[in-house]
């Protein structure tokens, strides 16, 4: 075992955390939503999601018969949705192809939607006592520092030396705790910004800290502005109800509900009349609401648009839906969406 794996080992035991809720009954089918789920969002953010997703979906049969709907309702706020329909998908198949049992072998695990190697490596060590290296955010980061790698991780060479280090350090043994040393480790001392290296285990070993270099690692991905698009969003309303359609399957909050979307503000009167056979009898713009994607921002451009009783003749279709704000939505609805939605309640 290397210096780094026993000093890791040393500092889990007193300072670890050991009372997350995935750590309690630790079974791989708990521990693989919460992977899921912490991927690219923090744990205090996690924690109340994963406790309603749990108490909802207990087992791999009950996630993989429920609905899209209902699993993306409870992921509604969480973001990266894609997350949400690969581990809806990922059940369905465990339930299919193996009996609903989840596999414990590496390649089985590795093939199931939405897991890559470094979450199927923490699921199996941490579920299963299986030595498997890790390379999530939190490791890459401790890793870098420690052995000062050049280079952003995002490039194919320094993601391989990062690798071959990550196997380096991981133990034969106590697999379990170290996987959830070295996170704990970046997710509280060795921090992206303002790592508190005088309480790290590792520090005097440190490359990064022994030559104040801490913030050169890892290398950032080089800065491109992102792309700015624009959309127009129409909360069409009557009575207490909001009209919403649901997205298609692919693409940006793929299968959620969501506000009509349309290129221009110009379009309106001939979308209520296309789609609700009515003429708006208000037509109320609102302030331009940026939201950012990883790879651009988005404008969108509410246009709230109130309705004549008439329009209340309009069926619901399986792809769209009278929502009475503040009751069960029918699904996901996306964080902006929910935004304008509960705007729109108060007026």
């Amino acid at each position: 075992m290397t210096a780094f794996a026993q000093a890791l080992l040393r500092w889990h035991d007193e300072f670890g955390r050991k009372d997350l809720p995935w750590q309690q009954d630790p079974t791989p089918y708990r521990v693989w939503v919460s992977e899921i789920m912490l991927q690219q969002t923090q744990v205090a953010t996690v924690i109340p999601y994963y406790l309603r997703f749990t108490e909802s979906f207990p087992d791999i049969d009950t996630l993989a018969n429920a609905s899209t709907d209902n699993v993306l309702h409870h992921w509604s706020g969480l973001g990266y949705y894609a997350r949400a329909r690969n581990l809806h998908r990922a059940a369905q198949i465990v339930r299919d192809e193996h009996k609903g049992v989840f596999p414990t072998d590496f390649d089985e695990v590795i093939d199931l939607p939405g897991i890559g190697q470094s979450t199927a490596g923490a699921i199996l060590s941490l579920a299963c006592g299986q030595r498997h290296p890790i390379l999530d955010g939190n490791a890459k980061r401790v890793i870098a520092r420690f052995r000062a790698v050049e280079g952003w991780p995002g490039t194919t060479a320094v993601l391989k030396k990062l690798w071959a280090l990550a196997d380096e350090h991981t133990p034969q043994r106590d697999v379990a705790q170290y996987t959830q040393a070295i996170m704990d480790l970046g997710a509280t001392v060795c921090t992206r910004s303002n790592p508190d290296c005088r309480s790290c285990p590792i520090s005097d070993s440190c490359v990064a800290f022994k030559t104040d270099a801490t913030g050169d690692f890892p290398q950032r991905k080089p800065a491109r502005d992102k792309p700015l698009r624009q959309t127009h969003m129409v909360l069409a309303h009557i009575d207490g109800a909001v009209y919403l359609e649901r997205r298609p399957a692919k693409g940006i909050w793929g299968g959620l509900w969501s506000l009509p979307e349309l290129g221009s503000e110009k379009d309106v009167n001939q979308w209520c009349e296309r789609e609700l056979d009515v003429q708006p009898e208000t037509l109320d713009r609102w302030n331009t609401m940026r939201h950012s994607f990883t790879h651009y921002d988005l404008d969108i451009q509410p246009i709230a648009v109130r309705l004549s009783k008439q329009s209340s003749t309009v069926r619901d279709a399986e792809d769209s839906v009278w929502y009475e704000i503040g009751s069960t939505p029918p699904g996901g609805i996306a964080a902006p969406v929910s935004k304008l939605i509960q705007t729109l309640s108060t007026l």
